[in-house]
C-alpha cells in the first residue's frame, strides 16, 4: 500500500484519519504490517468482522436475523439444560422477575430481555459459547427491543413474549433438553411472527435434531 504521506495526500486528509482507516483494516484481516516493508493487501484474509445490519432493517434482513438468533439460541437453551446450576437458575429466575415488573409497569425491559439470554448462555459454562453470544448480543438487542416497543406492549405481544420465556426457563429448570430446544424454537418462531415475519420451514425440522 501506499504510505501515510501519500495516501493522507491523495485523500486530502489528515494522517491521523489515515491511520485510523488503516487500523480498521487490519483489525478486520484485511492488511498486514511487515516490519521495514509497510502494510500490503492480503491475498486471504484471516478473518473479518461478523456485521448485522440491523438498523436498516427490511423484511428480509430480519428474517435473516431472525434465523440466526434462532439457530443459536436453541442450541445454547439446549446445553444450558444439560448444565445449569442453581446460581445459573437464579440468575435467569431475576431477570424473569424484571420482566414481568416491566410487564406491570407498563415499561421497557429488553435490557432485562438481554440479560435473560445472557444467563442461559452463562449456563452452558462453555466461555466461548458465551463470547459468540456476547458478540452478536448487540445485533440481537435490536431485534429483542421490537418485543418491547409502546405497540408491543399495547397489543400483549410483550406479555406473550414473556410467556415463553417462562415455559423456556422452566424447560431449562427442568433439565430437559429436548425441551429447552423446542421452547426456544417456539420463542423465536413466535417472535418472528408478531412481526409479521416467516421463518423457514425447514428451521422447524432442526428442533429434533439437538446435540448427540
Amino acid at each position: 500500500m501506499p504510505t501515510e504521506k501519500l495516501l493522507s495526500e491523495n485523500f486530502e486528509v489528515s494522517r491521523a484519519v489515515i491511520r485510523e482507516a488503516v487500523a480498521r483494516l487490519k483489525a478486520d484481516g484485511l492488511i498486514e504490517s511487515r516490519q521495514g516493508s509497510g502494510a500490503f493487501v492480503v491475498a486471504r484474509p484471516r478473518s473479518l468482522n461478523f456485521k448485522v445490519a440491523v438498523a436498516e432493517e427490511t423484511q428480509h434482513n430480519l428474517e435473516q436475523v431472525f434465523e440466526l438468533r434462532t439457530l443459536v439460541e436453541m442450541t445454547v437453551a439446549e446445553l444450558a439444560a444439560r448444565r445449569r446450576t442453581e446460581a445459573d437458575l437464579a440468575a435467569m429466575k431475576q431477570q424473569l422477575a424484571a420482566m414481568d415488573e416491566a410487564l406491570r409497569c407498563d415499561g421497557d425491559g429488553s435490557q432485562a430481555d438481554d440479560e435473560f439470554h445472557s444467563a442461559i448462555a452463562a449456563a452452558t459454562h462453555n466461555p466461548l459459547v458465551q463470547r459468540f453470544v456476547e458478540f452478536l448480543g448487540q445485533h440481537f438487542s435490536e431485534s429483542r427491543q421490537l418485543a418491547w416497543q409502546e405497540e408491543a406492549r399495547a397489543n400483549d405481544s410483550s406479555a406473550t413474549a414473556q410467556a415463553e420465556h417462562h415455559v423456556l426457563f422452566a424447560a431449562i429448570a427442568a433439565g430437559t433438553p429436548t425441551n429447552a430446544r423446542q421452547a426456544a424454537h417456539a420463542h423465536l418462531s413466535g417472535a418472528a411472527m408478531r412481526l409479521g415475519l416467516h421463518l423457514a420451514d425447514d428451521l422447524g425440522r432442526e428442533v429434533a435434531g439437538g446435540i448427540r
